[in-house]
């Protein structure tokens, strides 16, 4: 069994424990009667510039602990001063160290749009995201059938929350475009053997349709990286391991807008 399967078996487990104490009917109408987000997410990351999405994260399975000390809340609020568009919040407890308590702290301490990053088997975890205060939710193609994916879109559409729907190869973007993503993301992580390859974002680029989001994911590490994906047109990247080590993240995010 590979490790992105692992999480997959893992995460449909921690959704039978959490529907075995909140069923999914009673989690809807909870969900659904929220106010809703408006799409906030993709709205920001909607702009003439390049948008960052700003990662907290605690450890990795292909990196370990990550942040030894992790203050997730400062780090976030952190994130908001310098100008990041949008945080991403690992919610994943065994291979990241993620809570859906840091989700929930962090929507509340912040004014920009959260993405709730995690392995998203069941619809359960779509309608989880809203009550922690996501603006957003990753869906992962290799995870789910072009049924499942064109369903949990439409679940996040009826809370005004966005789907960021990540892709690794052609198949894979192209199942997304079926399935009605409005915003796709690259992972130039491959989730098989944690291998990064930069140019995946590149490859992939021309089979988005224009009208749709494309965020690069993994592997921004320097302002030139940043350059190279603002070259082939990408609207925003998502870096979380350079962030998250940086002695300074707000120096850190400046140096990768290249200010």
């Amino acid at each position: 069994m590979n490790i992105l399967k692992e999480i997959a078996v893992h995460a449909a487990l921690r959704v039978r424990q959490a529907e075995s104490n909140l069923p999914i009917e009673v989690l809807r109408e909870q969900a659904l009667a929220l106010p809703g987000k408006e799409f906030a997410f993709e709205k920001a990351l909607r702009k003439p510039e390049l948008a960052f999405i700003c990662e907290c994260k605690k450890a990795s399975p292909s990196k370990g602990i990550i942040a030894e000390d992790f203050p997730y809340l400062q780090i976030a609020l952190e994130y908001e001063r310098a100008g990041g568009e949008c945080i991403s919040v690992l919610t994943e407890p065994k291979w990241f160290l993620g809570s859906g308590r840091y989700l929930q702290e962090i929507a509340a301490a912040v004014s920009i749009p959260c993405l709730r990053k995690d392995f998203v088997v069941s619809p359960y975890m779509v309608y989880e995201a809203r009550i922690f205060g996501a603006a957003a939710v990753l869906l992962i193609c290799s995870l789910l059938t072009e049924q499942e994916l064109a369903a949990y879109i439409k679940i996040c559409d009826s809370m005004g929350m966005s789907a960021l729907v990540e892709a690794h190869d052609e198949a894979e973007v192209q199942m997304a475009v079926r399935a009605g993503a409005r915003l796709i993301g690259v992972n130039n992580r491959n989730l098989q053997d944690f291998s990064v390859d930069m140019e995946n974002s590149r490859r992939l680029r021309e089979l988005v349709p224009p009208e749709t989001l494309f965020v690069a994911e993994s592997g921004v590490k320097s302002a030139a990286d940043v350059q190279k994906l603002r070259e082939i047109g990408v609207d925003a990247v998502l870096v979380g391991e350079a962030l998250m080590r940086a002695a300074d993240r707000s120096a850190m995010l400046r140096e990768l807008r290249g200010l």
